[in-house]
């Protein structure tokens, strides 16, 4: 009777041990990817701006302008994974390589925009602004999305739901934070993760 209930004991810790790990945000996966976002706190990020940022059920969702979470760590090779919900007006975007992680913009860092409705459309979602034009151009607004980042060296390449929109060729950014943008409009990511290269 006691070597049963040792057992069973055994394998509830195993269980719970494996729950703990996958839920994890540091946990990296089998395939190298370490989530940045776990959908249940802020841990790893800081705030900056007046954006609203809400956290819940896997989802990290910014609701009023302006703003960003600010990743605490820097990066400098990697791929970027994302999985992401807009409204067809939102205005948002994942920044990479930023210079200055109290002042975030397009100015100093890669903005790898999420804007359906940007007056300059060849800007728009799936570009990287002023850097790359996008093309197709890729509406996003109302449905979940996937977005990868590649930045390897001075090279930059984006792709939205497995099609390539953006490529540039540029160095002027080398390392920094990744922040997410909430500049109007609801913007969702229920996934985050990141491998070095």
């Amino acid at each position: 009777m006691k070597s049963i209930h040792r057992r069973i004991m055994a394998m509830i810790f195993s269980i719970v041990t494996a729950l703990l790990s996958a839920g994890s945000v540091n946990a990296q996966s089998q395939d190298g990817y370490t989530p940045m976002i776990d959908g249940l706190s802020l841990n790893g990020w800081n705030i900056i701006g007046n954006a609203s940022w809400v956290i819940g059920n896997g989802i990290v969702e910014g609701n009023k302008p302006s703003g960003f979470l600010v990743s605490t760590k820097s990066y400098k090779n990697f791929i970027i994974r994302a999985e992401f919900w807009a409204e067809s007006d939102t205005n948002s975007g994942i920044f990479i390589r930023c210079q200055d992680p109290a002042k975030v913009g397009a100015a100093n860092s890669y903005e790898v925009n999420i804007w359906d409705t940007r007056p300059g459309q060849e800007y728009s979602t799936g570009a990287i602004v002023d850097f790359a034009k996008v093309n197709p151009i890729h509406k996003a607004g109302g449905r979940w999305n996937t977005m990868e980042i590649v930045a390897n060296g001075s090279q930059l390449k984006v792709s939205m739901n497995g099609v390539v929109t953006a490529e540039a060729n540029d160095s002027k950014f080398p390392e920094g934070p990744i922040a997410l943008q909430s500049a109007g409009g609801t913007i969702k990511f229920r996934k985050l993760e990141i491998k070095p290269i």
